[in-house]
């Protein structure tokens, strides 16, 4: 699978880009402290990063006005940015989906996908039959990041759970 990094030229400084690339990937509008501690590294050395591949049009900034004081500085991948990840499962399965509601109708299509998410379920099933509830939870993010969906599961209220995709093929789809 090609990395951002593989697009970009990979050198070991490049590396630290594409991790950098993957966090505001994760989390769109991550302040520099916040960048800085997802990489390991000081907020200087983040922000040579981010200035580097701000440059490059890779990176964009953005401020937002708080209660007091100067406005809080966020960064997040521009359009360019976003595109260095993989995604030529897009334009194939447009192409594909087109092909078959022209031929066989629109019907079929939607028996496709069905049975697309059946054949996944059932091919997963057993990895998620059994533990609690956070259990399953990651383990399905485990499955969806395997099948190239960035996901991650957070907690934002006590005793609940969220999964976050954040390279969807079905948003694009859509």
């Amino acid at each position: 699978m090609t990395t951002p990094a593989d697009r970009l030229g990979a050198t070991p400084r490049r590396a630290t880009a594409q991790s950098l690339l993957t966090v505001l990937k994760r989390q769109p509008d991550a302040s520099l402290s916040e960048v800085a501690a997802a990489l390991g590294v000081s907020k200087v050395a983040a922000l040579s990063h981010l200035t580097r591949l701000e440059s490059e049009g890779i990176v964009e900034r953005s401020y937002r006005a708080g209660r007091v004081g100067r406005p809080r500085v966020l960064f997040r991948l521009t359009e360019r940015g976003t595109t260095l990840f993989p995604q030529a499962y897009t334009e194939m399965s447009l192409c594909a989906l087109e092909f078959i509601e022209r031929r066989l109708g629109r019907p079929a299509v939607g028996e496709l996908l069905s049975q697309r998410a059946g054949e996944v379920a059932d091919r997963n099933w057993s990895r998620l039959s059994s533990g609690s509830l956070p259990a399953r939870v990651g383990e399905l993010a485990k499955i969806r990041t395997e099948g190239g969906y960035m996901a991650e599961v957070t907690g934002r209220r006590r005793g609940s759970v969220e999964l976050l995709e954040h390279n969807c093929p079905i948003l694009a789809l859509a």
